[in-house]
C-alpha cells in the first residue's frame, strides 16, 4: 500500500478517546510513509487526522465536493485538494487514489462510505483491504450485526471475513498490508463452501 483512504467524522464533538485515535492513525500513516486520502475537510476528526499527518511530514490528499467546501470547511493546507461536483464523484476519486480503506468512528456518512467500498470489494470491483478501527469497542454493534447476517444465512462467512478490525491503528494497518483475498464470486451455488 502507498495511499490509505480514511473515512471519519467531520463533527467536532467526538470524545477525547476517539480524537486520540485519529491522532494515532495520522502519526502511524506518516511513520509508515503511507499517504492519506480523505474527505478534504478541516473540521472534526477529518481535520485532526489531516493536521497530524502533515505535522508528521506525511502527505495528505483531500477530495471534497463544491457544496461541502463551506460546511466542512475545506482544509487549505493539504498536499493536494481535489474539488469535485458530487458525493458520488468524491467517493469514486478517493477510491481510485487509495490502495486500502481504514475507517475511524463516524456517523451516517462514514458508515455509508465504508459499506460502499466493502460492497464494491464483495462484488469483485476491487481487492483493496477494508478495515474498521474499533476504538473503545465503537464498532462492536456493527460487527455483531454482520455476525448475525452470517447466522441467519444472509451473508457467507467468506464475505464476513472481508472486514478487517483492530483496536490500534498500527495493528490494523499491518492486517491491511497482509490482506490478500482471492477473487470470489458471492453468488456461487448453495453447496459451495466459502
Amino acid at each position: 500500500m502507498r495511499y490509505v483512504c480514511v473515512f471519519c467524522g467531520s463533527n467536532g464533538t467526538a470524545n477525547a478517546v476517539i480524537q486520540q485515535a485519529a491522532i494515532a492513525t495520522g502519526k502511524e500513516l506518516a511513520q509508515r510513509g503511507l499517504g492519506l486520502v480523505y474527505g478534504g475537510g478541516k473540521a472534526g476528526l477529518m481535520g485532526i487526522l489531516a493536521d497530524t499527518v502533515l505535522q508528521a511530514g506525511g502527505e495528505a490528499i483531500g477530495v471534497i465536493p463544491e457544496f461541502l467546501i463551506a460546511k466542512e470547511i475545506a482544509h487549505e493546507g493539504l498536499s493536494t485538494l481535489h474539488t469535485v461536483s458530487s458525493m458520488h464523484e468524491r467517493k469514486t476519486q478517493m477510491s481510485s487514489l487509495a490502495d486500502g480503506f481504514l475507517t475511524l468512528p463516524g456517523s451516517y456518512g462514514t458508515l455509508e462510505e465504508f459499506c460502499e467500498v466493502l460492497t464494491w470489494k464483495q462484488l469483485g470491483l476491487h481487492q483493496k483491504p477494508c478495515g474498521l478501527l474499533n476504538v473503545a469497542q465503537y464498532y462492536d454493534p456493527l460487527l455483531a450485526m454482520l455476525d448475525k447476517a452470517v447466522d441467519v444465512g444472509l451473508m457467507r462467512p467468506r464475505m464476513r471475513s472481508l472486514v478487517l478490525t483492530a483496536a490500534e491503528p498500527g495493528e490494523l494497518l499491518e492486517a491491511m498490508e497482509r490482506d490478500r483475498p482471492p477473487l470470489v464470486n458471492q453468488w456461487l451455488k448453495k453447496d459451495t463452501q466459502l
